[in-house]
């Protein structure tokens, strides 16, 4: 997989992409209007705007995969880290993230999922990210939010 920053013409792509791939987090919490599922090509354009949006691709030119962010203060904020279903677990995620934090260096990174996203916790996790926030959105909702800093003295 190449990874390259995305330009307006991938926007469109990575958004089908986006709405395939959250199909199973919308399965996982029974709820179809989740964010990722419902925004607009335009929302996406302002993302892109205000931050990065990197694509993976693979040896046919396909965008298989993608994540995005934006800096404020000392910190990268990290969101929407997709994968083409078929080629999940295979390490394109954990590349994407690797990619989009060697733009960022020395600075602090914040990523959050559902807390029953136990597979986006793990590899979270397994990539140095520390749970530091849990927020109740619903009874049966919880948001984790997890950071990756720096070690003192760097």
């Amino acid at each position: 997989m190449e990874i390259t920053k995305t330009e307006l013409k991938d926007l469109k792509e990575i958004l089908e992409l986006q709405y395939l791939a959250y199909q199973s987090e919308a399965k996982l919490h029974n709820n179809y209007s989740i964010q990722p599922l419902v925004q607009t090509l335009e929302q996406v354009e302002q993302e892109l705007l205000k931050g990065v949006i990197l694509k993976g691709i693979d040896e046919k030119g396909s965008i298989i995969g993608s994540v995005r962010g934006y800096t404020e203060g000392n910190t990268l904020y990290i969101g929407k880290l997709i994968v083409h279903p078929k080629h999940q677990g295979k390490g394109y995620g954990s590349q994407l993230l690797k990619a989009i934090e060697a733009l960022h260096p020395g600075l602090r990174y914040e990523l959050f999922t559902s807390s029953k996203s136990i597979k986006n916790l793990s590899i979270y996790e397994h990539m140095g990210y520390l749970r530091f926030q849990e927020k109740e959105i619903a009874p049966d909702l919880k948001i984790i939010y997890l950071e990756k800093k720096l070690p003192a003295g760097i």
